[in-house]
């Protein structure tokens, strides 16, 4: 018996042995992705207005590095707030931590090279070599175009500083040490030609990551097999709830009864001026997703998204978008 129990100490330590190993590894070797990059970038003009569309109406850094104003439909950017970041992604969302979006101003991001923003964003680790948490999508940036990569770090080079200190994020635990997993090296790919329109789309889904808001969230991750079908859960201030749509061609669920006209006319009727000026009230109709930035993408764009869209599996799944919260406020 004692041999039993000498035995079974005996594996006992070595597990917690391994798990030490592994974790200390974890913690310590990772993320690897590699060094940053030399590079350059010119802040041409033609690269800076590239940049400034992507940021704000393709990948939409901007949305995220502001303050949004959810007194309007889809939470449009507050004037004064462009890149200061702050904005705070914690449980409520269904995240494993507390995550802050970072200040992408020149005083947020003037200690950081070029090579050090390219690999930020495109692999999600810092200057210091810490992992991000993929609230910002930097698995989909890794696979864009560096051309495209380097137009926004153009434009956010050229934004007007702000001041503004943000808290440290704070991942749970276990996601504190599993965190440094996440990132990885970047397989960038070359924008195919607009006149390839399918591929041109799915390079703009990747970019604009469509996949990561219309695909169900449990537990810090996406839900594999729900891909596109909506119903991931955005909580508002007021209490209320709004659901991602369902952007699969499923003709009951989803766009697939959708014709390409009525695509375009939801995307510009929700970004139009009278959309911009109406003041909501609590309780009434909202999205989370930024209507205002995606509705004034070029035309072309908007029709590539959607004939690809038309390709992917269509997931029969009903989503209840919306439900008032406290309109009492």
């Amino acid at each position: 018996m004692k041999k039993i129990i000498k035995t079974i100490s005996i594996l006992l330590v070595v597990i917690v042995l391994i798990i030490i190993g592994i974790a200390g590894y974890v913690k310590l070797a990772l993320p690897n992705v590699g060094a940053a990059p030399i590079v350059t970038v010119p802040k041409t003009a033609a690269q800076v207005a590239r940049g400034e569309y992507l940021a704000n109406h393709v990948t939409i850094c901007i949305d995220c590095h502001s303050t949004r104003d959810w007194s309007r439909f889809s939470g449009p950017p507050l004037e004064g707030t462009k890149g200061k970041g702050g904005e705070l992604f914690d449980q409520k969302f269904g995240f494993p931590g507390a995550f802050y979006s970072k200040n992408i101003t020149p005083a947020g991001i003037s200690r950081y090279t070029d090579g050090e923003l390219f690999r930020v964003i495109t692999t999600g680790v810092t200057k210091e070599g810490k992992a991000l948490f993929p609230v910002m999508p930097y698995h989909y940036y890794g696979r864009m175009d560096a051309e495209d990569i380097y137009s926004i770090i153009a434009y956010i080079r050229s934004l007007q500083p702000i001041q503004n200190e943000v808290p440290a994020s704070s991942p749970d635990f276990p996601m504190g040490i599993i965190i440094n997993t996440m990132p990885s090296k970047a397989s960038l790919t070359k924008m195919p030609p607009e006149t390839d329109v399918l591929n041109y789309g799915k390079y703009l889904v990747n970019a604009a990551a469509c996949m990561e808001c219309h695909t169900q969230f449990e537990k810090g991750k996406l839900v594999a097999g729900t891909e596109f079908g909506g119903g991931r859960v955005f909580p508002f201030p007021d209490g209320s709830i709004v659901r991602s749509g369902n952007i699969s061609p499923d003709k009951a669920t989803g766009t697939g009864s959708w014709s390409e006209s009525t695509f375009l006319t939801l995307f510009r009727s929700r970004s139009d001026s009278a959309t911009l000026t109406k003041k909501l009230q609590p309780g009434e109709f909202n999205s989370i997703m930024p209507w205002t930035m995606y509705g004034k993408m070029k035309e072309e764009d908007l029709k590539a998204i959607f004939a690809y869209l038309r390709t992917v599996t269509p997931i029969n799944n009903k989503v209840v978008k919306f439900t008032p919260g406290n309109t009492k406020m």
